[in-house]
């Protein structure tokens, strides 16, 4: 599977990046040319993805941040844009979940969700643009949301309502920053297999969750590099506001 784009001379963000989507996410754009600054709480865990894309010919630097702490946000964001020589394309990838019925869940749990995921990804957004408007190139950014955005499951209440926030965030900041030539996006995965993942899709239950994918199987994560590339460059050009889903018919399949 292949998608080609030519990100030479692009610098790139990309949060949640020690793990997971957010580490694919920046060693896809690296390999695509694009010099990326690697954000997460976890500078260790950084610095061991950025010398793998070192490693692959890929520039990379790694810059600690607390998506929930404004002052870590724009501290990491001026760090990456100062050592990147300027910012246009922006993953706002970091993100967490809890699984817990919505009549048991604590305050202190919805805020740590809703923190991390909306208000989260609205400080980096928004620093990111502001890095953006000063250097006068416009640029792209990419929410990942998830199709829990778009519809619903069940025991996930404060993640389903921090996605569906996300979208509306999305849609909002499209319309204030085209006029800074600015496009904004959101990407909905499905329910992608990772190494955190994949034992309970193996489980009985995990099983029965994937019967009702259209599809019958789990998304890879190189199937998401399509719409991330897409979302990133400039074959996206007249794209802003948009939402696209990856997620193997799942948001379609019937109820």
């Amino acid at each position: 599977m292949s998608f080609e784009v030519d990100l030479t001379g692009r610098a790139a963000l990309v949060t949640g990046a020690s793990s997971g989507l957010g580490r694919h996410f920046a060693q896809v754009l690296a390999r695509s040319g694009a010099k990326v600054a690697l954000a997460a709480r976890r500078i260790e865990s950084l610095e061991r993805v950025r010398e793998d894309i070192v490693r692959d010919g890929g520039e990379a630097v790694a810059v600690p941040m607390d998506v929930t702490d404004a002052a870590s946000v724009r501290e990491a964001v001026a760090d990456a844009a100062e050592g990147l020589g300027g910012l246009d394309i922006l993953v706002n990838n970091a993100g967490t979940t809890l699984t817990k019925p919505v009549l048991d869940i604590g305050e202190a749990e919805w805020d740590g969700v809703l923190d991390t995921n909306l208000k989260g990804c609205f400080l980096v957004a928004q620093q990111a643009a502001r890095a953006m408007r000063e250097h006068g190139r416009g640029g792209s950014i990419v929410n990942v949301a998830s199709i829990l955005g778009l519809r619903v499951a069940g025991q996930v209440a404060p993640y389903v309502t921090s996605k569906a926030g996300l979208i509306q965030l999305t849609k909002a900041m499209a319309l204030e920053l085209a006029r800074h030539r600015i496009r904004v996006n959101a990407l909905c995965p499905g329910y992608i297999e990772t190494d955190l993942n994949r034992d309970f899709f193996a489980s009985e239950a995990g099983q029965a969750l994937i019967k009702r994918v259209p599809q019958r199987r789990l998304g890879q994560l190189e199937e998401l590099d399509g719409p991330l590339l897409l979302l990133c460059s400039d074959a996206s050009s007249f794209m802003t506001g948009s939402v696209i889903a990856a997620d193997g018919g799942h948001l379609v399949s019937s109820l």
